[in-house]
């Protein structure tokens, strides 16, 4: 059965985020990242409309540190998905959430981050991360703040399992970043940020960005994020078929703390999470998914 062939081979970071079950290299028809090569994914375009310009005084937000500067930051990750086809009991699925501290370093190119020792509560994922260490990712990003680019170039002894948590993490992590507007704003000002994010199934993602506070460089940003899916179907990975999407609910809410003299965020998380309901006309089954991820930075 169609729906049996899905739950048992669900991609870990959801229908929405590309089924990126085994590395984001794959999912783009890339050479694998196992063996220590860089690869590079391009992230979709971010569009941003100013709504309101917000309290006087205004001033353009620009990203505006110096080539070499560097920052320590860690990076948190979780994800919870449960699933029930038809009326049989609800299994779950959820990966371990990982804890990984980096280095970031600005250069010509962009912000290279060096991976430090990631920790787990899964002790298989925990062992394979000891070959980890020293794990490479990068970040293109546009004057504006978005990030046009992931890089990605695991240590050469990374095992499978320690490279694909890694990639699914920074993909999680690159679509819960922020841009700026174009145009001058002050503390109160709105303005989204639209997202296509691409996969089985293609979502419009839409984040409204709040300046609630600043000081200096410092800036307090509040996020409402919400997707929608823009088709009615779902294309499974690994062609095990289509799905009909019967409902989606995917938002969420956050508060992110950054610095424009520094490459990533300082503080903060954003939490997204829904049920999606998805049918499968040949089979008349039903598959429940309920899933929720949460992203979050600290000094």
């Amino acid at each position: 059965m169609l729906l049996v062939a899905i739950v048992l081979g669900f991609a870990t970071f959801g229908a929405g985020c590309a089924d990126r079950s085994s590395s984001v290299a794959e999912a783009e028809g890339l050479e694998p990242l196992g063996i220590g090569k860089e690869v590079t994914v391009p992230i979709t375009a971010a569009v941003t409309t100013l709504v309101s310009a917000g309290e006087e005084p205004r001033s353009s937000l620009r990203p505006a540190y110096a080539p070499g500067t560097t920052q320590e930051v860690t990076l948190r990750t979780e994800y919870h998905i449960q699933q029930q086809v038809n009326d049989q009991p609800t299994r779950d699925f959820s990966p371990a959430a990982l804890t990984i501290p980096m280095t970031a370093k600005t250069g010509a190119n962009g912000v290279d981050l060096t991976v430090g020792a990631v920790t787990t509560p899964d002790p298989a994922l925990t062992k394979a991360f000891t070959s980890a260490d020293g794990s490479h990712a990068g970040l293109a990003m546009s004057d504006l703040g978005a990030i046009t680019e992931l890089r990605m170039a695991p240590s050469p002894d990374t095992p499978n399992a320690a490279r694909a948590a890694l990639e699914q993490a920074f993909y999680q992590a690159v679509y819960r970043s922020i841009a700026f507007p174009d145009s001058p704003v002050g503390v109160g000002a709105v303005w989204t940020v639209r997202q296509q994010i691409t996969g089985g199934v293609t979502l419009d993602q839409v984040t409204t960005a709040t300046l609630v506070a600043r000081e200096g460089d410092r800036l307090t940003i509040d996020l409402h994020v919400t997707q929608q899916p823009m088709s009615e179907k779902w294309t499974l990975p690994n062609d095990a078929g289509v799905l009909d999407i019967d409902s989606y609910v995917m938002d969420g809410v956050g508060t992110i703390t950054v610095d424009l003299g520094l490459p990533l965020p300082v503080s903060g998380s954003v939490e997204v999470g829904g049920q999606q309901i998805y049918r499968d006309a040949r089979s008349v089954s039903t598959l429940v998914q309920t899933q929720s991820t949460r992203v979050s930075w600290t000094e």
